[in-house]
């Protein structure tokens, strides 16, 4: 029987360049596995396999990248029932998307950043809510980065929480694309943090990024995580309590045991926050 996911939990993305290596790693040293369910949905052989065994032995949460939330096409609804069968099947607890769009008459590959107006806010929360609706249950939704802005008529905090009230959503909160978005848009990260609804709050992400400049940082999930997201980490933690968190890596991968050492700082950070305010830590 797979143990729950808490709240005071850790987890490893699920790619296919480390089945090997997750299928062997040693007992303990993540709580949770995360895969996008586009990219193992139908998957058999090997694969299957691989990831029948993994979901059997530890708890699975998902995060999608193809529904487009914020998009002008028709939500595919033959992938929402393929999805939904798929978290049945896994007993996947979360689900999160990205507040962004990746699709308009074909799949574009990358996630675009919405516009910040009050007419986008309803657009993208009555797709959230169809989505949920469609799914089943509550999915959270994630904070992007952004290097492009267009029209902006609020601030994106705002347009943010606008979207989780107006869908009654949860929020998948991704701490370096805070850090990253507000040294590229000159907003004060920790400010913005704060105003993040924490009672909205399902999971947090941690990645590392690329320093391209002083004043540009890229997303790219293939560096270990930098100090200054360690740090607005542990003030998320504080600020908004404990909640299941994510090492994410997509490439340049390390040997396994530097990304334990991660996983093992997360929950340093957790156990912390926990001690200092047991009570913010939704224990």
């Amino acid at each position: 029987m797979k143990a729950s996911l808490g709240n005071a939990s850790a987890g490893l993305g699920l790619r296919r360049a480390l089945l090997d290596v997750l299928l062997n790693a040693p007992d303990g040293g993540f709580d949770f596995l995360e895969c996008a369910p586009d990219n193992w949905i139908g998957v058999g052989g090997r694969y299957g396999e691989a990831l029948a065994e993994l979901s059997a032995r530890h708890p699975i949460a998902c995060h999608g990248l193809s529904l487009s939330l914020g998009g002008s096409e028709p939500l595919d609804q033959t992938f929402l029932a393929r999805t939904r069968r798929f978290l049945d099947q896994h007993q996947v607890a979360l689900y999160s998307e990205h507040l962004s769009y990746c699709s308009d008459d074909g799949h574009l590959y990358d996630l675009m950043p919405i516009p910040f107006t009050g007419e986008a806010v309803r657009h993208v929360a009555a797709r959230i809510r169809q989505a949920q609706d469609l799914l089943g249950r509550r999915i959270a939704v994630e904070n992007v980065s952004y290097y492009a802005a267009p029209y902006q008529a609020m601030d994106e905090v705002d347009f943010i929480n606008a979207v989780l009230e107006e869908a009654d959503c949860d929020l998948l909160l991704d701490v370096n694309n805070i850090y990253v978005n507000a040294i590229n848009h000159g907003y004060d990260a920790y400010d913005f943090l704060a105003r993040m609804p924490g009672h909205r709050i399902a999971s947090y992400h941690i990645a590392g990024h690329y320093d391209e400049a002083e004043d540009l940082k890229v997303d790219t999930h293939g560096a270990p995580v930098k100090q200054d997201v360690w740090g607005l980490l542990e003030a998320a933690y504080q600020r908004h309590g404990v909640r299941p968190t994510l090492l994410e890596r997509d490439f340049n991968f390390p040997p396994l045991a530097d990304l334990l050492a991660e996983i093992s700082r997360i929950r340093s950070l957790q156990h912390a926050a926990r001690d200092v305010s047991p009570s913010a830590a939704h224990a």
